[in-house]
């Protein structure tokens, strides 16, 4: 699976598109503005789009002032431009009012998520102190360093494959108002060599105190995960805990079910794994009262002897 179609919601508003030379659309209360200017560049040289800068300033005099809540999908080719981070940092002037951003909102088909050129996203924050949510996509050239924002609630960062040095960077970035936190780990393949020793720091507990949501997805290391999560400090205090989309097996949610109580979880998501249809039932059983999602059952490719499972978001 990849992304086969754009946000619906954001930030608990829904996504309202904005079309070039059409009139701004109506709406009933507080929504997501979407951004988005498709232009195909085959010139391989890796330049900023020219459209899409002339499209989202126009977009700015339109709309700036009164955006909370935005959405940025195409930004021309993904695949040849580069997202237009510097663009959008010094758009802040223009956006005084923004509190929730969303970078890479894009299907497969206007690019694939590994080959998005996005860059370093952590000047997003440097340029907006106010902002409350960041949610990014990105694969290639996708990176972070550490930063300190005292306003942000919520990062979420989709991938196919997420480096060891991004997640570093992350848990390492000083977030004192940070209450969920969302990372899709992936596959080696796509450059997702995370391990669970890296991921010690963020299951100790220790980094963001308010922290109450915590997303560990699509991650081809999900068993392992599920097993050091078993004991992690970190459970201690979520409320919600996502490990949907990965690879989970049996052997990660039994580990998952012999370890730390887990029945204060408001929310345990499963959804995209490869349980078999005694375990799922078994986690559903063991947690009474704790909303358990073990929705879309996958099954593993056998060939050359050897089982294969595969995560949500791959190509």
């Amino acid at each position: 699976m990849t992304f086969g179609c754009h946000a619906r919601a954001f930030a608990g508003r829904p996504v309202v598109t904005v079309w070039a030379n059409t009139p701004v659309p109506e709406v009933d209360g507080p929504v997501s503005w979407r951004m988005s200017y498709w232009d195909f560049d085959d010139s391989s040289d890796y330049r900023l789009s020219a459209g899409f800068a002339a499209a989202f300033d126009a977009f700015l005099t339109r709309m700036g002032p009164s955006i909370e809540s935005l959405v940025i999908g195409s930004w021309g080719y993904a695949a040849f431009n580069p997202a237009p981070i510097a663009q959008l940092c010094a758009a802040a002037p223009r956006l005084p009012r923004l509190r929730a951003l969303f970078l890479g909102d894009m299907t497969s088909e206007e690019c694939e998520v590994s080959w998005m050129r996005v860059g370093d996203v952590s000047p997003l924050l440097t340029a907006y102190p106010a902002l409350e949510v960041l949610r990014v996509r990105g694969g290639e050239d996708f990176s972070f360093s550490p930063v300190r924002h005292d306003a942000l609630r919520e990062l979420a960062v989709e991938s196919g494959g997420l480096s060891r040095e991004f997640v570093a960077a992350v848990l390492g970035s000083e977030l004192p108002a940070l209450t969920d936190l969302e990372l899709w780990l992936g596959t080696p393949d796509y450059g997702g060599d995370t391990t669970v020793a890296d991921l010690a720091p963020l299951l100790s507990g220790v980094p963001f105190p308010r922290l109450r949501r915590l997303g560990l997805r699509n991650a081809q290391i999900a068993d392992d995960v599920a097993e050091a999560l078993a004991s992690a400090p970190v459970v201690r205090r979520l409320e919600r805990l996502d490990l949907s989309l990965g690879t989970l097996g049996d052997q990660g949610v039994a580990a998952l079910l012999a370890g730390q109580p887990l029945g204060h979880l408001s929310e345990l998501d499963l959804h995209h794994h490869y349980l078999s249809d005694e375990v799922a039932a078994s986690v559903t059983a063991a947690l009474p009262g704790v909303r358990v999602d073990v929705s879309e059952p996958e099954e593993p490719d056998e060939y050359d002897d050897e089982s294969h499972r595969y995560t949500a978001v791959s190509e």
